[in-house]
C-alpha cells in the first residue's frame, strides 16, 4: 500500500490549514479540516511549545495516520517550572523548582527518546537535564536528588506514576521561585559591586590584566562585557599608523646619514 508522509513543526494545539502544512496536505487529497484537527486534539498538551509531526496518507484510500513527537527535554522543563529559559550560570544561579511528580509527567512524556529501561532510570535522565538549566528539584541540587532517587526515596511516586500537582503545590513552587529569582538578582549586584572595585583599583591597566582579575574573581562573563569597556579600534589604529610613520622615518633618514658619510669621504 503506497503512502505519502509530511512532516512539520507545529504549536501545540494550534495548527491551522496555512503553511506549511496546508500546501503539502493539498495535493494529496485528504481532508485537511479532519487533519488539523487530530493535529489539534493530540498535541494540545504541548500548548505554547513547537511539537514535530507526522502525517501519514494512504494514497488509495486517502485515510491518514499522525504520529506526535515529543518537544525537547529543556522545553518541557521550561514549561513545567514556568520559566522563560534556563540559568546562564547552572552550577551557582538557581532559577526554579520542580517537584518530582513533574519530572516523572516529563520522563512519561519521553519515553521513547530515553535511554532508561525502567521509569526510574529515564526520571534520573531528566534530573540530569535540570543540572545543566539551573533548576533545584524538590528543592535539592540535580545532584543529591539523584542520590534520592537511588536510595529509593521517590519510589512510591514513581511506582504510581503521578503527575499531576495540588494547587497547595503549585503555590509552594511559585513561592519558591520568586525567592530564588530575588536571590539570584542579590547575587548580581554583589557580584557587579565587586568588579566595579576590581576595575577601579586597576584604573589605567591594561585591558588584558584587568580582565584577568575578574575572571579570577569568578565573575560571570556576561558581567565582564557589560562593566569592562571594550578597546577602541581607533586606539589599535593609531599605535599601527605611529609605526608605521617611525619606520618610515627611519628610512628617510637613512638616505641622508649616507650622504652625511660621502662628504667627510
Amino acid at each position: 500500500m503506497s503512502k505519502d508522509t509530511i512532516e512539520v513543526l507545529v504549536e501545540g494545539g494550534k495548527a491551522t490549514a496555512a503553511p506549511p502544512l496546508g500546501p503539502q496536505l493539498g495535493p494529496l487529497g485528504v481532508n485537511i479540516g479532519q487533519v488539523v484537527a487530530k493535529i489539534n486534539e493530540k498535541t494540545k498538551a504541548f500548548a505554547g511549545m513547537k511539537v514535530p509531526v507526522k502525517v501519514i496518507v494512504d494514497k488509495e484510500s486517502k485515510g491518514f495516520d499522525i504520529t506526535v513527537g515529543t518537544p525537547p527535554t529543556s522545553q518541557l522543563l521550561k514549561k513545567e517550572a514556568g520559566i522563560q529559559k534556563g540559568s546562564s550560570n547552572a552550577l551557582k544561579d538557581k532559577v526554579a523548582d520542580v517537584l518530582i511528580e513533574q519530572v516523572i509527567k516529563i520522563a512519561k512524556m519521553k519515553e521513547s527518546a530515553l535511554l532508561g529501561k525502567t521509569l526510574k532510570e529515564k526520571v534520573k535522565e531528566i534530573i540530569g537535564t535540570c543540572n545543566s538549566m539551573g533548576i533545584l528539584v524538590e528543592g535539592k541540587p540535580a545532584s543529591e536528588a539523584i542520590k534520592d532517587v537511588n536510595e529509593g526515596k521517590f519510589d512510591q511516586e514513581i511506582k504510581s506514576g503521578k503527575t499531576e500537582l495540588s494547587s497547595e503545590e503549585k503555590a509552594k513552587l511559585d513561592a519558591e521561585k520568586k525567592k530564588l529569582a530575588e536571590d539570584m538578582e542579590k547575587r548580581r549586584a554583589e557580584l557587579e559591586a565587586k568588579a566595579k572595585e576590581i576595575i577601579g583599583a586597576m584604573a589605567g591597566k591594561e585591558r588584558g590584566a584587568v580582565k584577568a582579575k575578574l575572571k579570577e574573581a569568578e565573575i560571570p562573563d556576561a558581567i565582564i562585557k557589560e562593566l569592562l569597556p571594550a578597546e577602541e579600534p581607533a586606539a589599535a589604529g593609531a599605535k599601527a599608523g605611529a609605526g608605521a610613520g617611525a619606520a618610515k622615518g627611519a628610512k628617510a633618514a637613512a638616505p641622508a646619514e649616507k650622504k652625511k658619510e660621502e662628504k667627510k669621504k
